[in-house]
């Protein structure tokens, strides 16, 4: 007799960050964005099937928007309001490929990169026989790995190592949900971080009345000790994820 077996589909993980690439389980550093060979030659190197990117936080800059009272209804118009919102919320130049993600009484995140790398992206996927199943950012997969079942409210930051040494990237906070995004493209050391930037955000947040009992930290090797308790936290880039 034979049973029935479920299994969730599996898609190659693409990793992408201003100054590494991460295929099937293999690193490759480059000197700043990786150029459309390499991602084609680490494409190749992948067995055919559907991939999930994720990209680094400010290749998709995203912001959670709160003034959305509704989303118009249909692809197309739905699409069209989402970059129009973008462009205006986020003052981009050029014209930007935007996702949606409703957050119910949270308002909507946004997330957008440049539609030209977009569909370039996109269409070398596709003609290698690799095609893309979903792009996200760093932090969303972490968020969504390390941080969504959490039960306190939290940060988290999500990190990206420079060639200067100093680190770019993101601090997501959420309460019951998601509830602020703050991201800086430009490079500053840990203690720039320490002061700079979580201060400010723990301040707005406690004006807010949403004050973090926790925080996640990815990218460093350590975090020193401040106002919140932290978790340094390294997972494995995986080289294969559910779709």
């Amino acid at each position: 007799m034979k049973t029935f077996s479920f299994r969730a589909k599996k898609g190659n993980v693409v990793w992408i960050e201003a100054n590494r690439l991460v295929v099937g389980g293999r690193v490759k550093t480059t000197e700043g964005l990786v150029s459309e060979s390499q991602l084609a030659q680490a494409l190749l190197a992948l067995p055919p099937g559907p991939t999930k990117w994720v990209l680094d936080d400010l290749l998709a800059p995203s912001v959670i928007v709160k003034d959305i009272a509704e989303a118009p209804r249909g692809g197309e118009a739905r699409e069209a309001f989402f970059k129009w919102k973008y462009g205006q919320v986020m003052a981009v130049e050029g014209t930007y490929s935007v996702q949606g993600l409703s957050l119910g009484d949270q308002g909507w995140l946004l997330a957008g990169m440049p539609l030209d790398m977009h569909d370039a992206w996109i269409d070398l996927a596709a003609r290698l026989g690799r095609p893309v199943h979903l792009m996200i950012p760093r932090w969303v997969w972490l968020y969504n790995m390390a941080a969504s079942t959490r039960e306190v409210p939290g940060m988290l930051l999500s990190l990206c190592r420079t060639e200067s040494g100093g680190f770019s990237g993101s601090i997501a906070t959420w309460g019951r949900t998601l509830s602020l995004v703050r991201q800086w493209p430009d490079a500053a050391n840990i203690s720039t971080w320490m002061y700079d930037r979580i201060e400010p955000t723990m301040a707005f947040l406690q004006r807010a009345g949403v004050v973090p009992a926790e925080m996640l930290v990815w990218g460093p090797d350590n975090w020193p000790n401040g106002a919140v308790p932290h978790k340094v936290f390294q997972p494995t880039i995986p080289s294969q994820e559910a779709i």
